[in-house]
């Protein structure tokens, strides 16, 4: 049967900063302030995305030395990533966004827990506490802090010690910066300048965002409904977020049984009985069913017919074996994504059979060929749009995070850190399966955890 993990009771980690501090490269010789292009893509996800990664306890490597050499070390990674240094701003002429690289640089802060991770309990849990292990600001963190203004750096690193000798590293990172193939990138290359002997670097990423810059003149070849435009004026690129509100964190658990359940409930009416069935299809079309029937109609739209309502999923895909002419190298660092989409009536979702979603699922992405995705960019270029759809799901199943091999080992537990968005679904690997983090307000939540739990019944 699969679990459901609530959110935890425990929302106070009882943190203390020790430390707030900016990081900059080692200026070995003068360097030309210059402005980063930004592709239309990296306009539209302006907002941080907060990671945790949690270690044992190391006698080899206390928390207090993995701070001193992670620290040492981003100073080193940051003459190669010179843009995680600098600042977001706004080209007046072209209403575009850029990144300064100034070398104002990155956020980098000490803190420490009252709690052992034995206290804080399973890990998997969505803990609002862990908001603490990843903080998006350094304003009034330490009382003799120096950056109590708005220049608030693009990316922080925050190393959290236990009381067991364990540590969190977290991250809190724009999104404008890395997609998470490209944030995975980074920590490769952070990790391997953390040993003591000086390394080159494993490999060179590619830096130049113009791979993906519209074509001249823009060229749309095909229709877009999985972007909108927004209908308000805007002075620069609209933003892709929620406001903030009251939510329930859930983690649901995916074992190895329940995935076989899945498939072979997929199986029994799939129309295409050759096909192999993967795990992230039935597990994405499950979250997006359940997610559809909870769905709570707003006071305006009370009168909409439930069967005929639409639901869109939007599945992010990456773009980097997929782009021709030119094509994208793999160690591409930026936002090389796109969303794939799949629509269907609330009505043929609840009564149709579950392989026609899994089978929706599947087809998606397939969609975003070379020349499609071209075309995308070509649009965002002309419209300005964002992403429509009801629900998005981020896969961080190949990412590799919990893989990273830093001096002192590989991540206890790699996740994505409770947030305020309700609209994304962050679906992430664990040792005994497959974890999906949802955020709902109460009473969808509800709806939700009763359709999820019923269909293992």
């Amino acid at each position: 049967m699969a679990i459901i993990l609530p959110n935890s009771a425990m929302q106070d980690l009882k943190v203390t900063f020790q430390e707030s501090t900016l990081v900059f490269p080692p200026q070995l010789e003068p360097t030309e302030k210059k402005s980063i292009f930004l592709s239309n893509i990296d306009q539209i996800l302006n907002y941080r995305i907060p990671t945790a990664n949690f270690f044992s306890a190391n006698p080899k490597f206390p928390p207090e030395s993995v701070a001193k050499r992670l620290k040492t070390a981003l100073e080193k990674v940051l003459v190669l990533f010179d843009f995680m240094a600098g600042r977001l701003k706004l080209n007046q002429e072209s209403g575009r966004l850029e990144i300064e690289c100034n070398s104002a640089g990155a956020g980098f802060v000490v803190a420490s827990s009252e709690y052992s991770l034995q206290e804080i309990g399973d890990l998997g849990r969505p803990n609002l506490g862990f908001q603490q292990l990843a903080v998006h600001s350094l304003k009034n963190l330490v009382p003799s802090s120096p950056h109590d203004n708005d220049d608030q750096p693009l990316c922080i690193f925050q190393v959290t010690s236990f009381k067991c000798g364990g540590f969190a590293f977290g991250m809190s990172v724009n999104h404008i910066l890395h997609d998470g193939i490209s944030a995975k990138t980074f920590k490769d290359i952070l990790a391997s300048q953390a040993f003591d002997e000086d390394k080159p670097f494993p490999f060179t990423p590619c830096l130049d965002r113009r791979l993906l810059a519209a074509r001249s003149p823009p060229t749309v070849e095909y229709s877009h409904p999985e972007f909108f435009k927004p209908q308000l004026p805007v002075s620069g690129p609209p933003v892709f977020d929620c406001q903030p509100e009251t939510l329930d964190y859930t983690i649901f658990k995916f074992t190895p049984n329940d995935i076989t359940h899945l498939k072979q409930k997929a199986a029994a009416a799939a129309k295409d009985t050759t096909k192999k069935i993967s795990t992230f299809d039935v597990v994405v079309a499950l979250i997006w069913r359940c997610k559809a029937l909870s769905h709570t109609a707003a006071p305006e739209h009370g009168k909409e017919e439930p069967d005929h309502r639409v639901s869109t999923l939007l599945n992010v895909v990456d773009l980097r074996s997929r782009l021709k002419d030119p094509p994208l190298p793999l160690p591409y660092c930026g936002n090389a994504v796109l969303v794939a989409y799949s629509s269907a009536k609330c009505g043929d979702i609840e009564r149709g059979p579950f392989s026609n979603m899994v089978e929706m699922v599947s087809a998606a992405p397939a969609r975003v060929t070379s020349e499609y995705a071209r075309s995308v960019v070509d649009w965002l270029e002309i419209h300005k749009g964002l992403p429509c759809g009801e629900y998005m799901v981020s896969s961080w199943l190949r990412l590799g995070f919990d893989e990273v091999a830093y001096p002192w080992g590989k991540p206890l537990y790699s996740c994505p850190v409770v947030s305020h968005r309700k609209d994304i679904c962050w679906v992430f690997p664990d040792s005994h399966g497959i974890n999906a983090l949802v955020s709902l307000p109460s009473p969808e939540m509800d709806k939700f955890k009763s359709l999820f739990q019923s269909f293992f019944v």
